[in-house]
């Protein structure tokens, strides 16, 4: 009873806050007046607080939702005091939907226009978690949809089954493919002791590579952590002020491409690139308090995971990630010289099946096949190792079908990178500065 009478449901905050400025002209109310782009761009700013408010209430109820807050301190104090129920959350939900289908989009500039849709999409897949929490099911692909605004395809797994044999002519001779593919690969396996090293070389050649075309905030940076037992290979904190917790998980062999990979994807041109020109953009440059928050099961997922891994590509074009790897990355990790040409050709093979893990995902999740099953197939069509691909079904149990954010999402921000005109670079520092969700760049 204590806890009722002391939060103010989402609804009152709403129509006090409307009284308080005559009802916001912008949003539909008993008796709305005339919009002016001015007053509209106010009751998104409304709009926007609460929006807020309620993705670090579901924070409450689901860890690990919100993967980034760097807003008003007293907000996330406020709802970690007083958690909301799930029930006030999902009502909470439905009269932000309500108030958002209340703007007059014709009185609103192109970019309030488009915070408008941004705020929508958001919304919508933030009511759509809740009716998971709830107990609510879907198939993968409605659950990718209502989540992350893309519907993957699934294709069936005999479609992948070339690629298999293309990287079987590779790597000729007896035993399973995966076994083969694991042992050519143990000569490029940075050891223990030289993780950081690499690392750290790697993630400054990203940053060098980033900073030649895209213009960072001055005061940006980020720290680098080794840890283990998580079910995914590197992960990144963003703490707000342009600075993130870089994480990197050794429980498995990491290859001196993969130093490549992680040193993009997490930092530059990926996630801690893509968080600090959000916030410069929209939080810094504009107020717009609604990207001080990331919570992971929303749009944003599907941009951000894509546009980190065609980052690599985009950083390293053609045949300078292996250079790089052969004379830089090598010797610091005292590595002998090794045909760095063919693991490459079994990597881009390697990208060219992710997304059998969407078939796969879609059984497992659905009760079709059982864990040992998912693990099998994953081994097989993923080309990992049993002990790897039984991580891979706990990133599956944990995070369900935001896998399709990679591959699916990376070739999704290549093609509409490359679709925008020669200069990449300039595409891309536009999609990492925006607003622009998957449904704007899907083909």
């Amino acid at each position: 009873m204590r806890r009722a009478a002391t939060r103010l449901s989402l609804m009152s905050a709403l129509l006090l806050a409307a009284c308080a400025t005559n009802a916001q002209p912008g949003v539909q109310a008993a008796a709305p007046a005339a919009a002016s782009p001015a007053r509209a761009d106010a009751s998104l700013d409304l709009i926007a607080q609460n929006y807020v408010k309620l993705i670090l209430g579901i924070g409450e109820i689901e860890p690990g939702y919100v993967d980034a807050y760097y807003g008003p301190a007293d907000w996330a104090a406020q709802a970690k005091a007083t958690p909301p129920t799930r029930d006030q959350l999902m009502a909470d939900g439905a009269t932000l939907a309500l108030w958002l289908d209340g703007v007059s989009v014709a009185a609103l500039a192109p970019e309030e226009a488009q915070r408008l849709a941004y705020l929508k999409a958001h919304v919508a897949a933030a009511r759509a978690r809740l009716r998971m929490l709830a107990g609510e099911t879907m198939s993968f692909a409605d659950e990718a949809e209502a989540l992350f605004g893309i519907r993957p395809e699934i294709r069936p797994l005999t479609e992948f089954d070339p690629v298999l044999a293309q990287m079987d002519a590779l790597v000729p001779g007896p035993g399973p493919l995966v076994d083969r593919i694991t042992a050519f690969k143990a000569a490029f396996v940075i050891p223990k002791d030289r993780i950081e090293t690499v690392m750290q070389a790697a993630i400054a050649e990203c940053r060098a590579r980033t900073v030649r075309h895209i213009t960072l905030p001055a005061d940006e940076s980020f720290t680098l952590t080794l840890v283990n037992d998580k079910p995914w290979s590197g992960y990144n904190y963003y703490e707000g002020g342009a600075v993130s917790r870089i994480e990197i998980n050794t429980d498995f062999p990491i290859y001196t491409e993969r130093a490549i990979d992680l040193g993009c994807h997490e930092g530059y041109p990926g996630h801690h690139v893509y968080n600090a020109l959000l916030e410069q953009t929209f939080v810094r440059g504009r107020g717009w308090v609604e990207m001080s928050v990331y919570p992971l099961f929303s749009p944003m997922s599907f941009v951000a995971e894509g546009s980190a891994n065609y980052g690599i590509d985009l950083a390293f074009p053609g045949d300078e990630a292996e250079a790089f790897e052969r004379d830089v990355l090598m010797p610091l990790a005292g590595l002998a010289p090794a045909d760095t040409a063919k693991k490459n050709q079994i990597l881009r093979l390697t990208q060219q099946l992710a997304r059998a893990e969407y078939a796969i995902a879609d059984d497992y999740l659905a009760g079709r096949i059982d864990r040992d099953q998912a693990a099998a197939l994953i081994s097989k069509y993923l080309v990992t190792q049993p002990d790897k691909a039984a991580q891979r079904v706990r990133f599956i149990d944990t995070y369900r079908s935001y896998i399709i954010n990679y591959g699916l999402g990376r070739d999704t921000v290549q093609a509409w990178v490359e679709a925008q005109g020669p200069d990449h670079w300039a595409a891309m520092e536009r999609l990492l500065s925006s607003q622009i969700l998957p449904v704007d760049i899907i083909d």
